[in-house]
């Protein structure tokens, strides 16, 4: 396991990667995250762990822009549970739904993927040719099945021994 990336917060709330010897926005964190990149926050004068403190501020701001993802009401119901005997267990929780989420999401998108893998003509042509099939089999049963129904419904003349062979 690779050791994750250190960035250190300085008193002036500047942001420096050690990575790249290169002061960074709170959006180029961000952007870590979105990439997937391990990374961890510290206190440039003491080394204190500030992670979770960027990850709120990240997550503050962007509810501030925009469509917010969490409502007022959810965000009061999780304010309740801090100091409450079920907030170990509720922090617990949402790690696990939110993994859970991002796994079905993963597969469905794979599903999407198989399923629009193909050039949007050649789905265009399938669905075109699908409906072709499904209205000619339409056209098929009311002709044939009106005719069939006619011919069937017609009683037979038992004196008739010619009819019908």
């Amino acid at each position: 396991m690779t050791k994750p990336r250190v960035i250190k917060k300085y008193p002036n709330r500047r942001l420096y990667d050690t990575d790249i010897s290169s002061y960074i926005t709170i959006e180029d964190v961000r952007q870590l995250i979105v990439d997937g990149e391990e990374f961890e926050v510290r206190d440039a004068k003491t080394g204190e762990d500030l992670t979770r403190q960027v990850l709120l501020q990240i997550i503050a701001e962007h509810e501030q822009d925009g469509q917010p993802m969490l409502s007022t009401q959810l965000l009061s119901q999780l304010i309740r549970f801090y100091g409450d005997s079920l907030q170990g267990f509720m922090g617990t929780y949402l790690e696990r739904s939110m993994q859970t989420f991002l796994e079905q999401q993963s597969q469905f998108r794979q599903q999407m993927g198989n399923m629009l893998g193909q050039t949007p003509w050649a789905m265009v042509n399938q669905l075109t040719e699908r409906n072709l099939e499904l209205w000619q089999e339409f056209q098929q049963n009311l002709i044939g099945g009106g005719l069939g129904r006619n011919a069937s419904a017609r009683p037979r003349d038992p004196s008739d021994k010619h009819r019908g062979k």
